[in-house]
């Protein structure tokens, strides 16, 4: 295969970097375009030095000076904000954007890396959960494929190649996270340190935290509808606590194809990175005597409230979805921050979508201001 530039929106991330790691394991086939980062100027500056890419961004612009500094010398291009990172996805020759930035801060370069007609491995679900519409019938005018890198959506778009029969149903498994085997009451007044506790995988804090509420898999649920254009009557969450199954497609004549793999993100990131070519990966592998059993079960939809918002959401359509995710965002900020209970992130989240106005069919600038909207109607629920 012909070696591919790759930017990564997002590279200090957890998915950033593992897309590194894997980058790193083949030299020969990706070379790094451009990295960005928020605030972690530091690592990025160590990225830039190991990776030598063209050009890197810190959208945070008070730490311009410093990232400026930490890689004087060296044969690369240093920039600051958000709109620099935008620019220089239009104007680089890159061959695919690895999507990686968190919530809602990755729609923006990501549509303008659609318009650059540029690949994208999307790893940022909130961008189809605040705007599916307007970003699925961009990336088709454009030509553009959406690769995804989230690795249930990865396991459904491996099951599906080489298929042609009818889909009946698409399977998102979950583990459960942290709290899959507490009661209400543990659940509601968890503390942060027991919400970040994931059993299996190892992800950013607001990823984490999502995966604890199970709002995580609500938020897939509405990227895989627009991803492979399912309804989401159409789409079943199945906890399968041992992570293995990553999830499933079963098809009009009752049979059911699973991807399988041990908990590791680097195996659909390289995936999608190199797709359709599959590589060499020394990754664990799946050892099924030491695994015993897989179980699956439905999820609680009483003790995991999020999740049917998120199917509440997806149902309304407009920029329901779009309100959910401003106020889910901005409630597991608030989390974090320790300015409110855990079990209190649904019910804001419930609050807002009962709030905020409600769009038929929003606009790109409607989805914007809608998000603005949502985080602020929020916030006044934090007492």
């Amino acid at each position: 295969m012909m070696k591919r530039k790759v930017a990564i929106l997002g590279s200090t991330g957890s998915i950033g970097v593992q897309t590194l790691d894997v980058i790193g394991r083949h030299p020969d086939i990706f070379e790094v375009e451009l990295l960005t980062a928020n605030n972690n100027w530091e690592l990025l500056a160590k990225q830039a030095k190991r990776f030598n890419p063209n050009s890197v961004v810190v959208c945070n612009r008070e730490h311009y000076g410093n990232l400026s500094q930490a890689l004087e010398g060296e044969d690369i291009k240093v920039f600051a904000g958000i709109d620099s990172a935008v620019d220089l996805i239009r104007l680089s020759d890159t061959d695919i954007v690895v999507a990686a930035m968190v919530g809602f801060s990755g729609l923006r370069p990501t549509i303008e890396a659609i318009k650059s007609k540029k690949a994208i491995a999307l790893a940022n679900k909130e961008t189809l959960v605040a705007a599916g519409a307007i970003v699925t019938k961009l990336a088709k005018e454009n030509d553009v494929p959406i690769l995804p890198v989230d690795s249930e959506h990865s396991a459904i778009f491996q099951s599906l190649q080489g298929e042609h029969a009818k889909v009946e149903k698409l399977i998102l498994t979950a583990s459960g996270g942290p709290f899959r085997n507490a009661d209400k009451e543990s659940i509601f007044n968890a503390t942060k340190e027991e919400a970040l506790r994931h059993p299996n995988w190892n992800m950013g804090a607001k990823v984490t935290i999502d995966s604890a509420s199970m709002m995580n898999k609500g938020l897939e649920m509405i990227e895989a509808s627009w991803l492979f254009g399912m309804p989401s009557e159409k789409i079943e969450i199945v906890v399968h606590p041992q992570s293995i199954i990553h999830s499933m497609v079963q098809f009009s004549d009752g049979s059911v194809k699973a991807q399988m793999g041990v908990p590791d993100m680097r195996i659909p990131i390289q995936y999608a990175l190199s797709y359709p070519y599959r590589l060499d990966l020394n990754a664990e592998r799946v050892d099924f005597p030491e695994i015993g059993q897989l179980t699956f079960h439905t999820p609680d939809m009483e003790k995991f409230p999020a999740l049917a918002l998120a199917f509440e959401a997806h149902k309304t359509g407009g920029n329901m979805a779009c309100i959910m995710n401003g106020a889910n965002e901005a409630a597991v900020n608030a989390f974090l921050k320790g300015k409110i209970l855990f079990g209190r992130i649904p019910h804001i989240i419930e609050k807002c979508m009962q709030k905020c106005p409600f769009l038929k069919e929003p606009s790109l600038e409607d989805i914007f201001s809608t998000h603005l909207e949502a985080v602020r109607t929020a916030q006044d629920f934090f007492i």
